[in-house]
């Protein structure tokens, strides 16, 4: 069971809110995500995360945050030579994608799973999740997840 979640607004968030732009590299768990993870982890979950970085020094802040906060190892996926989100998803499949709603920044119009090619989409669970509000009301059992 491979499982992604997108990072920044969903399982990471800005430690605090800055209006002259937050660092990412100060980004922080969302609630108790590093928890819920781990719990799936052990149920046998393969965890993967889709960051909004597009160039390698992005996911290189992206991977010391996880390791800062003790996050599930997993693969960083993110979009490379003009991809789009649903093109990198499309390329990895996984059995369940985790994404917030993106409420600040334009909602559905700024989400993946609307984009996924509709072949695609049965394949895939799509859980959204309010934007920065995290993971934590999501079941702790896999099996109820995918369920």
């Amino acid at each position: 069971m491979k499982i992604m979640v997108f990072l920044h607004g969903t399982a990471t968030k800005p430690a605090k809110w800055d209006l002259t732009g937050q660092s990412f590299s100060h980004y922080v768990p969302t609630g108790k995500a590093v928890e819920k993870l781990k719990n799936w982890v052990s149920q046998g979950a393969q965890i993967c995360y889709l960051t909004s970085h597009e160039h390698a020094t992005g996911v290189e802040i992206d991977k010391q945050v996880l390791d800062k906060y003790g996050f599930p190892q997993g693969e960083i996926y993110w979009r490379q030579n003009g991809a789009v989100y649903k093109d990198v998803v499309e390329r990895v499949m996984p059995d369940i994608l985790i994404e917030d709603d993106c409420e600040s920044i334009g909602g559905e119009a700024e989400m993946t799973y609307p984009y996924i090619r509709p072949d695609l989409k049965p394949k895939i669970k799509s859980i959204v999740v309010k934007e920065f509000q995290g993971i934590d009301h999501l079941p702790d059992e896999l099996a109820k997840l995918t369920s």
